[in-house]
C-alpha cells in the first residue's frame, strides 16, 4: 500500500502543470469529448508508466543494492530540481481534427504516450519501481496520479489549471522528490538507528 499511495501523491502534484496536463487541457478544448480523451489518457498512461516500472524493477535485481541507492537517491534530488521548471506544451503533439470516439481515443492514446516519454513522471514511475518491490502498486499509483491530475484538467478546462497552477505546486512536487531522495540515501544510516 505503501508503493501504491506514495506513487500516486509524487505523480499528482508532480503532474500539476505538466506538458500533459497541458495536453490534456488541449484536447478538451479541440474535441470537447472527455470520454474518449480520458480512456486514451488512462490507456497510454498503463502502457508508458508499465514499460518504465518494468525498467525500473530490472534495474533494481541487476544493479548492486548501495549503487542503486546512491543512483535513486541523486534522481530524485534531481527530479525535485527539474520539478521546478515549468513546463510548456510545444508543437511536437501532432494533435490534428477528429471527428469519431474511435480517432480521439487513438488520437490522445499516441499524443500522451509520446508525451509521457522522457517526461518527469515516466522517470519517476522507473525510480518508485526501482525503489519499491511492488511494480503493480507503481505502476497502479502513477497512473490514478495522472488521473487525478488530468481528469479535471479535461472537465473543467483551462479553469482548473489557472486555480491550481502556480509557483507553490512546482516548490510542493520539487520538495516531495528531494524529500524522497533525501530518505532513499540515508536509508541504511536509518536502518541502523533503528536498530534495537
Amino acid at each position: 500500500m505503501e508503493a501504491f499511495l506514495i506513487s500516486l501523491g509524487v505523480v499528482a502534484v508532480s503532474e500539476i502543470g505538466d506538458k500533459t496536463q497541458l495536453l490534456a487541457l488541449l484536447l478538451a478544448a479541440r474535441f470537447k469529448r472527455p470520454g474518449p480523451i480520458i480512456a486514451g489518457i488512462l490507456l497510454a498512461t498503463i502502457l508508458n508508466h508499465a514499460v518504465a516500472g518494468l525498467v525500473g524493477s530490472w534495474v533494481a535485481t541487476h544493479v548492486d543494492p548501495t549503487i542503486l541507492r546512491w543512483g535513486l537517491g541523486l534522481l530524485f534530488i534531481a527530479m525535485g530540481a527539474w520539478a521546478l521548471v515549468p513546463d510548456s506544451l510545444g508543437e511536437e503533439t501532432g494533435v490534428k481534427d477528429a471527428t469519431t470516439t474511435v480517432d480521439i481515443l487513438w488520437i490522445t492514446t499516441v499524443s500522451f504516450f509520446i508525451a509521457e516519454i522522457g517526461d518527469k513522471t515516466q522517470i519517476a514511475t522507473a525510480a518508485l519501481a526501482a525503489r519499491f518491490d511492488s511494480l503493480v502498486a507503481v505502476v497502479a499509483g502513477t497512473t490514478t496520479g495522472m488521473l487525478l491530475a488530468d481528469v479535471p484538467a479535461v472537465y473543467l478546462g483551462r479553469l482548473a489549471t489557472e486555480k491550481l497552477h502556480g509557483p507553490w505546486v512546482r516548490y510542493v512536487a520539487a520538495t516531495i522528490f528531494v524529500v524522497m531522495g533525501i530518505v532513499t540515501l540515508m536509508a541504511d544510516s536509518l536502518d541502523n538507528l533503528l536498530k534495537p
